[in-house]
């Protein structure tokens, strides 16, 4: 029981360490967002140290309640947990290794926005739908609600809520503020249209969730912001990191993909009966390539890499999304080839900048 305890608190005491140097490095070249959006999400370190911990409490229990020997089914048990802890020991070892490498990262960090992207535009783009019509938009705030809790971000917004609650009242409730959006005391909150504005503000404002940190539940351009993050921070010219910047826009490349085959024009939302209740901001395409392609690109127009593959995803975007979709592409190409024209003094080089590359270089080229 004595030996079992002991190997119990190593196997904590070394993975507490270990992780919190891991998680400081990791975060120091990548983003500290990650520690948010993926590492305190890992079930494996969860149930792993959930394990030791039960097994340190099971040994001492049982050994806090004999005097010199111990019942053969508990002496089992215990011996079970410790061999079950020893290897789950060796496996965290393993999983916090690939965990903890830039594209396991990126890659969860996206399939996290995937998630996200499906749940806050579940309907796919169509041509043939039509924006709100003007006369559906109402005109002046009947009423304005101002923020009267602490100044802090909008982590996430019941819109079912507001949906009914503007349906029982006949009336309009609009969402002054998107998820992500920071909003200070006193600043509005809502825009309340004709019955909404017999809804008390305190059951307009249990509808919303605040917090110190933006969270990737409800904001779709969340997982875009950390993995940009990491791609800026890995062209740094302290880290000159332009592999893993390029393994952050393939990522990039898939969620534009995916949003770009979304609908996004679900900012009004109505009833039953197709009358307009809840107006809920939301990004549109525009905000996300620009999202996308302005920081990186501002960062990394003068590293081949980086500038070849902008140039690949762009081009494959616009080869496969629908065509209202190509103009703010075409936008962010312009914008990119005047960048390489004033990044590259020989013309040789910027020629080979303007190449579509996906892998940046030594790669397939698409003409």
């Amino acid at each position: 029981m004595q030996a079992i305890i002991s190997l119990a608190l190593s196997f904590l005491v070394f993975t507490f360490g270990s992780l919190l140097v891991a998680i400081q490095i990791a975060s120091g070249q990548l983003t500290p967002r990650i520690i948010a959006t993926t590492l305190l999400r890992d079930n494996v370190i969860r149930f792993t140290v959930g394990l030791f911990i039960f097994t340190l409490l099971f040994a001492i229990g049982a050994i806090s309640r004999v005097n010199s020997s111990a019942p053969a089914a508990i002496v089992w048990i215990s011996a079970a947990l410790g061999v079950l802890s020893l290897a789950a020991f060796l496996y965290l070892i393993d999983h916090s290794a690939r965990l903890l490498r830039p594209v396991s990262i990126i890659h969860s960090v996206a399939e996290q926005g995937f998630t996200v992207i499906k749940s806050v535009y579940p309907e796919r783009w169509r041509e043939s739908v039509g924006p709100l019509q003007v006369r559906d938009v109402p005109g002046k705030a009947d009423e304005v609600v101002l923020h009267a809790g602490s100044s802090d971000i909008i982590l996430a917004v019941d819109v079912k809520s507001l949906l009914s609650q503007a349906s029982r009242t006949d009336g309009v409730v609009e969402l002054a503020a998107r998820v992500g959006d920071f909003v200070a005391c006193g600043q509005p909150l809502f825009r309340l249209y004709g019955g909404a504005r017999t809804i008390s503000p305190s059951e307009l404002s249990s509808s919303v969730a605040f917090g110190r940190e933006r969270t990737i539940e409800q904001d779709p351009t969340f997982a875009f912001w950390v993995i940009v993050d990491i791609a800026t921070k890995a062209l740094s010219k302290a880290i000159n990191d332009a592999t893993t910047a390029v393994m952050a826009i393939d990522q990039l490349h898939r969620l534009l993909t995916t949003v770009g085959g979304r609908d996004l024009r679900n900012e009004y939302l109505r009833d039953g009966a197709g009358r307009l209740r809840v107006i809920f901001p939301t990004p549109d395409w525009e905000d996300f390539v620009q999202l996308t392609c302005r920081e990186i690109r501002i960062y990394g127009a003068d590293n081949l890499q980086i500038a070849r593959r902008l140039h690949a995803m762009i081009d494959i975007l616009e080869n496969v999304l629908p065509e209202s979709r190509r103009q703010a592409l075409r936008a962010e190409r312009d914008l990119l080839d005047r960048m390489i024209d004033k990044a590259y003094l020989l013309p040789e080089d910027a020629a080979l900048a303007r190449i579509a590359d996906m892998q940046g270089l030594g790669g397939s080229v698409n003409e």
